[in-house]
Parts: C-alpha cells; structure tokens; sequence
C-alpha cells in the first residue's frame, strides 16, 4: 500500500497529520480505564482512501456550491470491541468537528470509520467493492504493524448482480413502507413520530444506495455521516439537501436528530411546514437513489450476459 502524500498540497498533509494526531489522543483517553485484555487494544492502521487518495477531490466551499470534499479515513484496530463508536470514537469526531468549526485548526471535513484487520480482510476476501477500493487506492497514514491486507477476491458478475439485485429489493421498499408511515403520521398531526418515520427513510435510502454500488455501508444512524458517504458515489446525490442559508441547514439538523430526540424528547419541536419540506427533499432522494441504483443493476446485468456468451 502507498504511504507518500507528494500529490496532495503541503496544508492538505499538515491537516492530515493533526488528524492522526488527533485520533491517536482519543483513542487513548477513551481505552485510558480498559482492564484485562482491553487495555492492550490499539490502532494497527490508519489509511486515507477516497478523493484525497486517488486524486481528483474538490475544494471550494466559498462558491456558490459551496462543495468541499471530505478527509476518508479507515481505522484499523485490533480489537473488535474498541469498534463501538458510542463508546470509543464519540469524543474523537466531536473534536474533529470543534476544530474545523471553531478552532479552525481543521480546514477539510473529515469522515473516519472503525473496523478490525479481520473485518476489513473478510470484506476482501467477499469482493466487496468498497473495501476493494481501499486496498487499491489507499494511503497508509500510519501503519503499526506491517501487515498487508488480503488480497481481493471480486465475485463474479452473476454473485455480484444477485447480490446488488437482493440489496436493493431489501432496503428500497422498505424506506417506502417508512415514507408511507410519515406521511400517515404528518397527516395526523404527530409531528415528532413523523419526523422519525421520514428519518428512517432516508436512512434505508443512503443504505440502500451504498450496498447496492459498493457492497458495505457503516453501521450508523447518522444520516449526515451516510449522506457524505453517498454523495461521493454519484453527483446525482449532490444538491438534493439545500444548505444555502441558516433555515435549510438547520431542518436538515432536525431530521438528522430525530432518530433520538423526536422519540425521547418532550422538547423536539418540528413544524408541519418543515415536514412538508423535508418529506419534498426525501422523495427527490429517492428517485435520484432509484435511478442510480437502476442503472447499476443494468450495468451488472449486462456483465453476467457478457460472461455467459
């Protein structure tokens, strides 16, 4: 795997390594108590993959668009248990996002996601196209212990079409079925039930898209974290969340928080007028996902006959 950084600009690589800084600091403040076993966990790998890997990634968050691509980090740990977010990652990505939002130390985005060796080498050894692309075009940041990773076995184009076919047929209705139970509840007047129904459909969509394209999705509810993880797929998913002013940005914030706090908080407040809004940017979701994940069930479709002739 690469370890030179030579493409990307000399800020870019500084802001890198505060964010393996930074990571590093975490970790060990959160697995700072562990007894037995847990407290010799540690991080054995940490690779850049996406745009900043590959190259090609934008950076203009002052035009009108207003796009700026994320830092997409893997952690490889060495224990299955330091993977919970909840317990072992939550105050890393909250200073992640203190330091870009108010320090300002951090420029760029970032997105990290925590799995063993062992999970990302059976996500290998299955063909599944995300961890493949790792493999190939990652950037070891920092690496502990030498130790390759696997090498990829792609499934054929018959798995690989059964597979998309059988994700898709999964989690597309299923984000129908929770469309369905928002707009019954909005209609009833029970916004806060509403606002969670709405959530899990997006949710189901972002999963959907993503198993379908890439075979993996990140086991997590925060739709803001899946919509980064989408978007970088098809720019057909861009611009489908507004984010041109105060009001729009904070609606989004709202749905991304309904998964908890309209279930649980007697102070969650959401308008009828807000619901109407998001239920209009979830559908165009879903048809945008639908055409996506379509065309790619097309594509794999024509290879299974290619092979067959």
């Amino acid at each position: 795997m690469r370890t030179d950084l030579d493409h990307l600009p000399p800020a870019k690589q500084r802001e890198l390594e505060r964010v393996v800084q930074l990571l590093f600091e975490e970790f060990e403040a959160a697995n700072a108590d562990a007894t037995g076993d847990r407290r010799r966990a540690r991080i054995r790998k940490i690779i850049l993959y996406g745009s900043y890997a590959r190259g090609g990634w934008v950076d203009e968050p002052h035009t009108a668009k207003g796009y700026q691509s994320d830092f997409d980090l893997l952690v490889i740990v060495s224990q299955k248990e330091v993977t919970d977010r909840a317990t072992y990652w939550y105050k890393a990505e909250e200073r992640l996002n203190r330091e870009r939002a108010i320090t300002r130390t951090l420029q760029t985005p970032v997105n990290f996601i925590v799995h063993t060796l062992q999970q990302v080498n059976d996500g290998l050894a299955h063909g599944r196209y995300f961890f493949m692309d790792v493999a190939r075009d990652g950037i070891a940041l920092y690496d502990g212990d030498d130790t390759e990773l696997h090498e990829p076995k792609p499934k054929t184009p018959d798995q690989a079409y059964v597979m998309a076919k059988e994700y898709f047929e999964e989690w597309f209705p299923s984000s129908g079925e929770f469309f369905d139970n928002f707009k019954f509840n909005a209609a009833q007047g029970r916004r806060s039930n509403a606002a969670f129904q709405l959530h899990q459909a997006t949710e189901r969509l972002y999963h959907c898209v993503l198993l379908v394209c890439t075979f993996y999705t990140p086991h997590n509810h925060n739709i803001a974290f899946l919509r980064t993880q989408a978007e970088r797929l098809d720019r057909r998913l861009h611009g489908i969340w507004p984010m041109d002013n105060r009001r729009e940005r904070a609606m989004f914030e709202k749905l991304k928080d309904a998964y908890v706090k309209a279930r649980y908080s007697k102070h969650y407040r959401i308008a009828q007028d807000e619901l109407a809004w998001l239920g209009g940017r979830v559908e165009e979701l879903g048809m945008a996902v639908n055409e996506i994940c379509s065309e790619r069930l097309s594509a794999l479709r024509s290879k299974v006959q290619d092979a067959a002739e």
